[in-house]
Parts: C-alpha cells; sequence; structure tokens
C-alpha cells in the first residue's frame, strides 16, 4: 500500500501506519485472511462522528432548536453523505477488500461510507480527539450548511400524509414488500397504502 496517497488524500500522517492499514481492511478481505477489519473502528468513528457534528452544530448554529439541529445531524451523519466524502478523498482505490467486493475499486456506498467512520476513529486512536474533528469538519461543513438551509422543509412522508387527510383521517401504511441481498448490499422494494389501497411503489439499495 501507498501509505503517502491516501494520508495526502484524506490530509493526515499516521504515526502508527497499522491502524491506517486496519481502517481500510474491509470484512470480505479480514475474513479471507485472518486479519482484524475495521468493524470495530468504525463503531467507534460513529460515536465521535455524532458527537463532533453535534458540538459543530451546537457551537456554529445558535439559531437552530434542538429538532432542527437532530434534523440536520441525521443528514449529515448518513450513508450518502459519507459515501459522497469517500468518492471525493478517492477511498475506494485504497479499501483493502476481496476481488468479489471491487478489490482497488470499490464503488459500494455502504463499504465506502463505513471505512469514514473507521478513518475517524484511527485518526483519533493514533493522535487526539483534536485532529479527527479536524477531519470530520473539513469534509462536511458545506453538507451541514446545505442541511441548514433546507431543515425547515417537509420530508415527503409529512407531505403525503398532509394531502391524503385534507378531508378527514386516513389510514397510511408504508411496506416492505421484499428485500434482498447481504447487509452491505440490501435492495428493497417497498409500497405506501390509503386505506388498503396501494398508491405507489418504490425501490431502493443501500
Amino acid at each position: 500500500m501507498q501509505y503517502e496517497d491516501i494520508e495526502k488524500s484524506i490530509g493526515y500522517t499516521f504515526k502508527d501506519k497499522s491502524l491506517l492499514k486496519k481502517a481500510l481492511t474491509h470484512t470480505s478481505y479480514a475474513h479471507m485472511h485472518n486479519v482484524e477489519s475495521n468493524e470495530k473502528l468504525e463503531y467507534l468513528g460513529d460515536s465521535i462522528l455524532e458527537f463532533i457534528s453535534s458540538k459543530y452544530l451546537y457551537n456554529n448554529y445558535k439559531k437552530l432548536n434542538e429538532g432542527e439541529m437532530t434534523k440536520v445531524r441525521a443528514t449529515v451523519v448518513c450513508e450518502e453523505s459519507l459515501h459522497e466524502v469517500a468518492v471525493k478523498l478517492n477511498i475506494g482505490k485504497f479499501l483493502i477488500t476481496s476481488k468479489g467486493e471491487g478489490f482497488g475499486n470499490v464503488k459500494n456506498k455502504a463499504i465506502l461510507a463505513d471505512s469514514i467512520e473507521a478513518l475517524i476513529a484511527a485518526i483519533y486512536l493514533d493522535s487526539n480527539l483534536e485532529n479527527a474533528e479536524k477531519f470530520i469538519i473539513e469534509n462536511l461543513k458545506d453538507a451541514i450548511e446545505n442541511a441548514s438551509k433546507h431543515v425547515g422543509t417537509k420530508d415527503y412522508k409529512t407531505v403525503l400524509q398532509e394531502k391524503l387527510q385534507i378531508h378527514g383521517n386516513v389510514k397510511i401504511e408504508y411496506v416492505i414488500i421484499s428485500e434482498e441481498g447481504p447487509d452491505h448490499d440490501k435492495h428493497f422494494v417497498s409500497e405506501v397504502t390509503c386505506d388498503g389501497k396501494v398508491l405507489a411503489s418504490g425501490e431502493r439499495k443501500i
């Protein structure tokens, strides 16, 4: 592995290179070669990310109330947002996976998003919380700013509910009708019904 390339990409130089390697090691490779994966680092990184993003919102968005800060954080601390960070930093090129997961060119959203959380924890363990915070804010501050501008926007479920209930209460249900694939690459088909009548169906991969 060319440590200099990935360190240049993320803007941090590791003292303990084994931490960096672990952060980039996916379970598909770890299980085949009996080494530790990045799952535990991902667990720790998730908590650090939640804390730092909460702290940043508290200190920099004084006009947002608790519920609004929670909505902004949920928008930013999610697979889609972290995947965008991973793509920007070209993390897929450096991930250590099995060939089945796209060795050297990983594009799976969940795997890429998880790797960002693992890198956050690795930076923290290699140095301190300040460096982990720097990495998080540098890569997510624009997403936080954008999410804060739309915090008052109603979600699709709320809009649909208001339109359907304009003439009185109705029973609205969202149902998963099929679920396929492994945990890191799930494919869902769901539908929405109103008083037992199917209104629409949709598909999504996560």
